[in-house]
């Protein structure tokens, strides 16, 4: 068993490796003139002194909880939570520096062409995504290696998905609040082109865009990934006793992907501006392919059909030293094709929703023209309707995977769906490296022949944004249901046996407060939202009134708005990254396990919904404007133009600060949960 545990560590060893072999890479290309080093190290600069003054009140929470763990459970769960917290700051603070070094490099590249800074800027991407899951395989293997204790590995969940709600919460409030307030200032109210250099909010807003999607979503892929392996392995410890292959089968398809992930990505490139995306797509449909190919090899190793009594199987097991367990190996391999196919389902329907070509954004662009309410109204409407496809997606593989091995079916799902995480976040991390390579191009005055390449690459990067998101949810409501399929197993494990009926008033109480609680969260994360992008509008105002910034005499203060965004950030997010957790407390502590059962259930259904609502819905507002600054309707600084630019101005805390930070939540709400019936049985 070691030797196959050995050869998944590798597996993992392998992606960090390649990742830091990235990074090199990344460094060796030139960096452009003294003035495009200058903005990089003012973007660099922000971004590092934000997630220190970030990791250093996380630091002190995440301390209380490991001595609280300590305490009341054992010395292996405080500390597998605390390598789980340490391992997913890591993957987002590293993720996030190379994304740093990589934006000016992209830009200075861009004077070369499409191909050299889309290849640049998915070698950056894929720092982050091949470290991400690499030290999300490795923690989790190496922790379950040395200590053989499952219990222990959700505390180690559990630090990673604090990290990812503070990460989430942290970043998103800071980039949306930069952006809101650099735009209804610089756009609206000055007329000022998008990250144009007189704007003192401009740097806040770039820095933003790595400390909100490159370390934020870097800690909420690594939780969901680490989660969703812990999950699986949890429940086939519970429904496999002393059946190690139940365990590590998981581990081996998550190395798989792995492999995968890395092969696939030789097969990204694109030549010209219209097949950016595809170009992207065939790195990802080339990891599909062979991901099913390992995966199918993998399972006929794992699995060996039921051909002999149960009482022999047991045997066979316990003395046999190769993991493997009894059951049906096409059956388990279909529940991991669910999970591909899901994945597949989910990047078609979001970038359907989200994507320039298609009719959503469209409808959001023509709205426009009748004014701002009218675009907001298409907005909400078009977001709404992005739920519907997913979530018949994802309720149709959950049942199809349940019919097939039960509730381990629906965690070798999400499993599958997971290996997939390494080329899904380096496509993602595209995204801010481009964006940023664009606000450089901008702001250094180079010639319109850079922005032409920039331009197009960021606007694909905001949708690869939203493909990712929509991923990640969609993850993560399998990761949270098995998550629950767990919780009633330890209920089980414990000798108790207990029915969640609708009819019974404890389940119901549940029900409601699990379903009202990704409501305030996404009602107190669009509030510290606001309250940041006021601040900013304050200080941007008082710059411009104060100072001769229109006509260059005066240099804007860029520090100082990117000081005043952070202060606000760091201390709005306490609230609503604390707030689950205690709700999830509190309610197991006063009304017990029936209420608590209930209440994972409605914080899973709301807060899936939610979620999809608020990020396909966000992304298609800022994909609108964009259209419309193409020369549709008006193009710049038209009518259709400035209704656009106050839609995207609701979209941007819906997609990047409220709707992605319900994902984490979700899933701490279900660790918390889980811990804790131990102490409650």
């Amino acid at each position: 068993m070691n030797n196959l545990i050995y050869l998944i560590i590798g597996s993992a060893v392998l992606g960090i490796l390649y990742s830091l072999w990235a990074r090199r890479m990344v460094s060796k290309y030139p960096s452009g003139s003294d003035k495009m080093r200058e903005i990089a190290e003012a973007i660099e600069e922000g971004s590092r002194a934000y997630l220190k003054r970030q990791y250093k009140i996380v630091a002190i929470v995440a301390l209380i909880i490991a001595i609280m763990l300590f305490v009341l459970i054992g010395r292996a769960s405080a500390a597998g939570f605390i390598l789980g917290a340490f391992a997913s700051a890591l993957a987002g603070y590293f993720g996030m520096m190379t994304a740093v070094v990589a934006n000016v490099r992209v830009t200075e590249v861009a004077k070369s062409g499409i191909k050299p800074a889309f290849r640049l800027a998915f070698i950056g991407g894929s720092v982050t995504g091949f470290l991400v899951v690499g030290l999300g395989l490795l923690v989790v293997t190496g922790f379950y290696l040395i200590t053989k204790d499952i219990s222990a590995l959700v505390s180690l969940g559990f630090g990673g998905s604090l990290i990812s709600v503070f990460s989430r919460l942290g970043g998103g409030i800071f980039t949306k609040g930069a952006d809101v307030g650099a735009d209804l200032v610089g756009k609206v109210e000055a007329g000022i082109p998008e990250d144009d250099p007189r704007n003192p909010a401009v740097i806040a807003d770039l820095v933003g865009d790595n400390v909100g999607d490159c370390a934020g979503m870097a800690a909420d892929l690594f939780e969901t990934y680490a989660v969703t392996l812990i999950a699986s392995m949890f429940l086939g410890s519970i429904l496999y006793p002393n059946v190690n292959g139940a365990i590590l089968y998981p581990l081996a398809l998550g190395a798989a992907g792995l492999i995968a992930s890395l092969i696939g990505s030789l097969f990204v490139s694109a030549k010209f501006k219209e097949n950016i995306m595809a170009g992207l797509y065939k790195g990802l449909i080339a990891t599909g392919i062979i991901s099913i190919l390992l995966f199918w090899q993998i399972t006929n190793i794992f699995i060996i059909p039921d051909i002999i009594t149960v009482q022999h199987t047991l045997e066979f097991l316990i003395d046999n030293p190769i993991p493997q367990f009894f059951g049906d190996p096409f059956k388990m391999f279909l529940s991991a094709l669910t999970g591909l196919a899901l994945t597949l389902l989910m990047v078609i329907f979001t970038e359907y929703y989200t994507s320039k070509k298609f009719r959503p954004v469209r409808n959001i662009a023509k709205a426009s023209n009748t004014g701002h309410g009218t675009n907001v109204i298409m907005g909400l409407a078009m977001g709404m309707e992005a739920t519907t496809l997913p979530i018949l997606s994802i309720a149709l593989a959950t049942y199809f995977s349940y019919s097939l091995f039960g509730l381990y079916g629906i965690a070798i799902a999400a499993t599958a769906m997971l290996s997939l995480a390494g080329i899904i976040v380096a496509i993602d991390s595209f995204g801010p490296i481009t964006d940023n390579a664009g606000g450089i191009a901008e702001m250094a005055g180079l010639p319109e022949n850079v922005r032409a390449v920039t331009d197009p690459l960021d606007a694909v990067g905001n949708t690869t944004k939203a493909v990712t998101k929509g991923y990640a949810i969609a993850s993560a409501g399998l990761a949270a249901l098995v998550l629950f399929g767990s919780f009633v197993s330890e209920i089980s494990a414990h000798g108790k046996s207990i029915t969640f009926e609708i009819s019974d008033p404890l389940v119901l109480v549940g029900l409601f407060l699990g379903g009202m609680l990704p409501y305030i969260f996404a009602s107190l994360s669009m509030l510290a939202v606001g309250k940041a992008a006021g601040s900013i509008v304050e200080e941007v105002r008082r710059q411009f009134r104060e100072k001769d910034i229109m006509s260059g005499k005066d240099r804007p203060d860029y520090a100082a708005a990117v000081d005043i965004v952070t202060k606000a950030a760091l201390r709005e997010m306490i609230l609503p990254a604390i707030l689950p957790i205690a709700i999830t407390i509190l309610v197991a502590l006063i009304f017990g396990l029936k209420t608590l059962g209930g209440l994972l259930i409605g914080v899973i259904v709301t807060g899936l919904f939610q979620a999809l609502a608020m990020t396909s819905g966000g992304a298609a507002w800022d994909n609108a404007k964009k259209y419309i600054e193409e020369g549709n309707y008006g193009g710049k600084k038209s009518f259709a133009h400035q209704a656009a630019v106050t839609g995207d101005t609701v979209g941007d805390p819906y997609k990047d600060t409220a709707g992605p930070a319900i994902n984490p939540m979700i899933k701490v709400v279900n660790i918390v949960a889980l811990l804790l019936v131990g102490l409650l049985l």
